[in-house]
């Protein structure tokens, strides 16, 4: 199994950003308000969260959910720059056009442009030397970010650079220096051979680069990095024709670039009279199919020049997107964590076809979509299923089903079956469980259509029934798996256990009862971990008996490997989503599982030497950083208590998020970790997606609105004396007092309306009687 941490080795040393080197920024903040009533949220996101820290994020230009993400690339190595930035760099390589966002894995950053004056380097130079290559030393105050648009000036060379985006394609607009002082020429790199680094090298496997035109560029590579045979393709034009242009192979300058060249590095310098014209327009079409098809995207999507008209555009479509959801507060900082929230929510899954509706599949094969279809990648799944893909079901609810008709694809197509973390076409295999299946099933579930659910089920079955997957066959045939047999065999079994209950419902709406029976039952292995004598799950062996030695904040019983998944067995005790009824009952009922649950917040939060750097943002023994913990703080619902939900999620609302660039606690993680905030400051969460059902927390706001599509809305009020009144006192549904702690999907999904009446006091009543804490493993319809 490839975790984050494996795939990622030593990044102790990328750890040591210090959250002080996060106080500068400029102008990156917002960009500005549109006149008029006009709600203009592009102008509330904070771009610069979580580009600090270990947040992982990108600042630069990309519209909702698309393909291209043009960014600038501070570093191409090491753990705190799997975006390709931080903010604690002062230099600039360039500008590559396809970034991840949050992930704990670093890849992409594919075909990188970099303008220059003066003398023409090809080699991009030492961060701690800007002068040995061609990178350019910037000042934070001098970059501007906003959804869709960025901007820099590039110190060394006196340009401005700016980016932006559609779909597939990329454009950046170049202004060199003027005056008499001014250069007379200047000149643009290409690199092919610049990649996200694997083992401290380039990726590139091999690559390809031509000259199709006296004003074009094409070409693709192979890489081998965290995707293992990822291929990428460009077509790039540039809005004035080069007076020169330079071919590099390995380093040597080759005389012609107007036949195809191949190598491992390749790479171009053209050279341009800017003294005439002194601002040079680049755009670039990308294609996971080949260059021709790069080409054709940039025609239909990119034929003219105008930069402007397409920052309005990309502006315009994020703002209809963060506008499906609006807030009312006077707290500012509030609103600036929760449209960057929204904003990176929505920057992943990311577009992968082509305008004709072509896609590269998981088996390297080209594939044609059906009319109207969509092919997406990207999908951090054993982070997002958890709160993103609900979060999708509310405001995205138009691409879901496209969300689920790719896994499913991928599926069929992949000779690892199942997805696990999908990128371009590579099954990256990081991560535990198959938690496609969640997402496909949550979708079956909560009814939505356009989704082939029989072909989902029988790829579904295959891997829960048939494959000999990471410890699946120990886990059917014995219940558990063995950690003397098998790497991470708690957090498996765990995992294993959703995805037969995610199955389940599947096989419950097509009909097949006794395998949802089946299923339902299997889902409960995780019992076999409980060692009810000290009231933690625990590793077991082969032979049946605990492992030992034990130690709760450990990662393993032995060095070999470890037991828990980026957790540790405080975390992992408490890890079961579906049937939480279950675990109440097996640590010992309500009062007892209420002390363990306080005990998990109140413990020190010591972590041994080799605890990997995902387990972040502890209060006590919970890591908010690392997605194990997302569900925990509501799990006080679940004994009649959701009072304490209430105090622990506003508490984690205040202090594990902020409006600086080391804002987030823990990789952001294609939007995970935004959207537990988005869900849990409306007010809800998604404890168990796949049943469709939302626990109550505690609003944040005064007043929301979701669109959820179709003219349907979902209306939040809070109607409190004070902004620090956190405890719920009453509930309103559609008008009607309301005394359960949950509701499901159904309840809202035609439209609803939530009046809360909060209070700085618990009422110890509301949601506290049997008939009001959410339901546990029940194959209900959402």
């Amino acid at each position: 199994m490839i975790s984050r941490r494996t795939f990622l080795g030593g990044v102790s040393a990328a750890c040591a950003v210090s959250a002080t080197e996060t106080s500068a920024f400029g102008k990156i903040i917002h960009g500005s308000k549109a006149a008029g009533t006009t709600f203009d949220a592009a102008s509330l996101v904070d771009i610069r969260i979580g580009t600090g820290g270990h947040g992982h994020t990108f600042p630069g230009a990309t519209v909702p959910f698309g393909a291209v993400q043009l960014s600038p690339d501070t570093f191409n190595d090491q753990w705190d720059w799997c975006s390709g930035y931080h903010i604690s760099d002062t230099s600039i390589m360039g500008f590559s056009h396809t970034h991840l966002s949050g992930t704990g894995c670093g890849d992409l950053l594919d075909f990188l442009v970099m303008p220059g004056t003066g003398e023409s380097k090809i080699v991009p130079g030492p961060r701690s030397n800007p002068d040995e290559g061609y990178r350019s030393r910037f000042d934070h105050a001098d970059e501007h970010a906003e959804p869709g648009f960025y901007s820099v000036l590039l110190k060394d060379y006196g340009i401005r650079a700016e980016l932006t985006a559609t779909e597939r394609t990329g454009l950046h607009r170049y202004s060199f220096p003027v005056g008499a002082d001014a250069p007379k020429s200047g000149h643009i790199i290409v690199d092919l051979e610049h990649s996200y680094a694997y083992n401290g090298q380039s990726a590139v496997v091999t690559s390809s680069l031509e000259r199709t035109a006296p004003d074009t560029l094409a070409g693709g590579r192979t890489t081998k990095a965290w995707g293992d045979g990822r291929q990428i393709y460009f077509t790039m034009k540039f809005s004035q024709q080069p007076t020169r242009v330079v071919f590099y192979r390995e380093g040597v300058e080759v005389p012609d670039g107007t036949q195809p060249l191949t190598g491992k590095s390749l790479k171009c310098v053209l050279f341009f009279d800017t003294a005439k014209n002194p601002v040079i327009l680049v755009k670039t079409g990308i294609s996971g199919v080949s260059a021709e098809s790069a080409a054709n995207n940039l025609k239909v999507e990119l034929p003219g020049w105008d930069f402007e008209k397409v920052r309005r555009v990309a502006r315009e479509k994020w703002n209809q997107q963060l506008s499906r959801i609006r807030i009312k507060t006077e707290n500012e900082t509030h609103q600036r964590i929760f449209y960057a929230a929204l904003y990176h929510a929505c920057v992943g899954p990311s577009l992968f076809d082509d305008v004709d509706g072509r896609y590269r599949g998981m088996d390297k094969q080209i594939h044609q979509l059906q009319s109207g279809q969509r092919n997406y990648t990207a999908f951090s799944l054993w982070d997002t299923y958890r709160a993103a893909h609900p979060l999708y079901t509310l405001i995205a609810t138009d691409r879901v089903p496209d969300f689920a008709n790719a896994l499913i694809r991928m599926a069929e197509e992949s000779p690892a079956g199942m997805p696990v973390w999908p990128l371009q076409g590579c099954e990256t295999g990081t991560m535990t469980g198959y938690h496609s299946a969640a997402v496909i099933a949550e979708a079956c579930n909560k009814g939505i259509a356009g989704v082939d659910y029989e072909r989902a089920y029988k790829v579904m079955m295959k891997r829960a029934m048939v494959d000999d997957y990471r410890g699946l066959g120990y886990y059917r045939s014995k219940g558990y798996i063995p950690c003397d047999l098998e790497e991470e065999s708690v957090s498996k079994t765990f995992e294993y256990c959703y995805d037969d209950w995610a199955i389940a419902h599947v096989a419950k709406k097509l009909g097949r009862a006794d395998d949802a029976t089946m299923l339902v039952e299997r889902s409960r292995n995780y019992r076999n971990y409980y060692d009810r004598s000290i009231n933690f799950a625990r590793p077991k062996l082969a032979n049946g008996e605990w492992a030992g030695p034990f130690d709760p904040i450990e990662m393993g019983t032995t060095k070999k490997w470890r037991d828990f998944t980026e957790s540790n067995s405080w975390q992992t005790t408490f890890g079961i989503q579906h049937d939480a009824a279950g675990l109440i009952e097996i640590l010992g009922g309500q009062k007892q599982f209420l002390v363990k649950l306080d005990e998990l917040f109140d413990q020190p939060s010591t972590l041994p030497a080799d605890a990997p750097p995902d387990i972040a943002g502890l209060v006590g023994q919970y890591a908010h950083g690392n997605e194990p913990s997302h569900h925990i703080a509501y799990l006080y619902s679940y004994a009649g208590q959701p009072h304490k939900t209430q105090a622990r999620v506003r508490m984690l609302m205040e202090k594990m998020y902020a409006a600086l660039p080391d804002g987030l606690q823990g990789n952001e993680d294609v939007g995970q970790m935004s959207s537990w905030y988005i869900l849990s400051s409306l007010g809800f969460y998604s404890v168990d997606p796949v049943s469709g059902n939302y626990v109550f927390g505690t609003p944040l706001f005064d007043q929301v609105s979701v669109q959820l599509g179709n003219g349907k809305q979902l209306e939040i009020v809070a109607h409190r004396h004070s902004a620090t009144d956190q405890y719920i006192q009453s509930v309103t549904f559609n008008g009607r007092p309301y005394t359960k702690s949950w509701f499901n999907h159904r309840d809202i999904v035609n439209g609803a309306r939530i009046v809360f009446e909060m209070g700085d006091k618990p009422n110890l009543a509301f949601g506290s009687q049997p008939a009001d804490v959410p339901p546990s493993l029940t194959l209900e319809s959402a």
